[in-house]
């Protein structure tokens, strides 16, 4: 249980309620700097808790079970605090940019039902390359919004509108992997509707 790429994403989970903590005073620039540094630090032992346990051998059921859990549970914390501070607010739309957020947290609920469902049945779900490429997206867009929230400086006027470059390229990749969210999750349903009758 105890191997190197099953603590990597362990660290990961352990490492949510302070990655919260970072991201939940307004205002705090350190604060959101310090989320994004931890943010890449766990982006990266995802990359490499995966990678160690192919290359070592040591792939393990509790990692198989664990390593989805630990993106899902980090993904939805961040899209709900960054919600309920405010963050995901854009010129026109304003608070609009949160559909974004609810499709994919309820794209990844309903993932996970469904593999559930299917588990039983022997049925697999793998993960398609336009999947991964939502994933890219996602981590990308939460990363550039945290990043936005810590260098307000990093400002500049686009037509009439002041934008934060950063955490204008984070409103745009996040609606990015939200469509990507809602294509690849029709695919997914319609894998399990075969297996419903």
């Amino acid at each position: 249980m105890l191997t190197l790429p099953n603590m990597l994403t362990l660290s990961r989970i352990f490492a949510i309620p302070l990655l919260a903590w970072f991201l939940w005073w307004p205002g705090w620039e350190t604060g959101f700097l310090l989320a994004f540094g931890l943010y890449c630090l766990m982006g990266i032992t995802d990359y490499f808790d995966g990678y160690l346990a192919r290359t070592s051998g040591t792939v393990s059921k509790l990692g198989i079970f664990l390593d989805p859990i630990a993106d899902k549970i980090m993904v939805a914390a961040v899209i709900l605090v960054l919600a309920a501070q405010g963050v995901l607010r854009g010129p026109y739309v304003g608070d609009m940019h949160v559909v974004a957020g609810l499709i994919i947290l309820m794209r990844e609920i309903a993932v996970s039902g469904l593999r559930e469902f299917l588990g039983p049945l022997q049925v697999s779900v793998p993960v398609s390359r336009l999947a991964k490429w939502k994933t890219t997206f996602q981590m990308v867009a939460l990363g550039a919004l945290i990043l936005g929230q810590g260098l307000p400086q990093w400002t500049m006027m686009i037509g009439a509108v002041e934008a934060n470059i950063p955490h204008t390229v984070g409103l745009a990749t996040l609606w990015a992997a939200a469509v990507l969210t809602l294509i690849t999750g029709w695919d997914y349903l319609r894998v399990g509707l075969k297996h419903m009758d």
